[in-house]
């Protein structure tokens, strides 16, 4: 006797239909997870070159990020340089203009003027007398007053500054704006 003539009649069908499902479900599980295994090892691996992707993605990032920071170094060391550099002229300017100042003050220096030639020219006239303390021949000059002469140094004193403050603008210009 066999196994299949056990299920009564009227059950028989529904349990060949069960059998077949079963035998269908089956192998739908097994080619399931045959599918998950092999899709699995190729998600496995692609998620790896991923992240060795990201890793050489971050690895040149930092690089670069640590050249820019070595340029930005370099470039802030020598501006340091310059406006030291331009310091120490402007310092040694105005510590010029203060002695001159205070030579004119104090009468050991005179600023003097040429006055107008009225003489022909071509007339190399010298001096029937010596004048004591010069040794230069010359045009005629004229002493400005104490007050003037610092007015005049004053002014000078202002430009010189500017020219300073220019010269280390461009500086500063041209150091930023050159690539190295």
């Amino acid at each position: 006797m066999r196994l299949f003539d056990l299920i009564p009649a009227q059950f028989r069908i529904a349990a060949i239909g069960l059998l077949l499902v079963a035998v269908v479900a089956g192998s739908a599980a097994l080619a399931w997870t045959a599918q998950h295994w092999r899709y699995g090892r190729v998600l496995e691996r692609q998620a790896r070159l991923q992240a060795d992707t990201l890793n050489e993605i971050s690895q040149a990032s930092a690089a670069l990020q640590r050249t820019e920071q070595d340029k930005r170094l370099a470039l802030e060391l020598r501006l340091q340089n310059k406006d030291e550099t331009h310091y120490k002229e402007l310092t040694d300017e105005q510590t010029k203009q203060a002695r001159l100042r205070d030579r004119l003050a104090t009468a050991d220096l005179r600023l003097s003027v040429v006055l107008a030639a009225t003489e022909p020219i071509g007339s190399c006239a010298m001096p029937t007398t010596t004048a004591t303390g010069r040794v230069v021949h010359g045009t005629a000059r004229a002493q400005l007053d104490p007050a003037h002469a610092q007015r005049i140094i004053g002014i000078t004193d202002a430009g010189d500054q500017g020219l300073i403050a220019l010269r280390a603008c461009q500086a500063y210009a041209k150091e930023v704006s050159t690539p190295k």
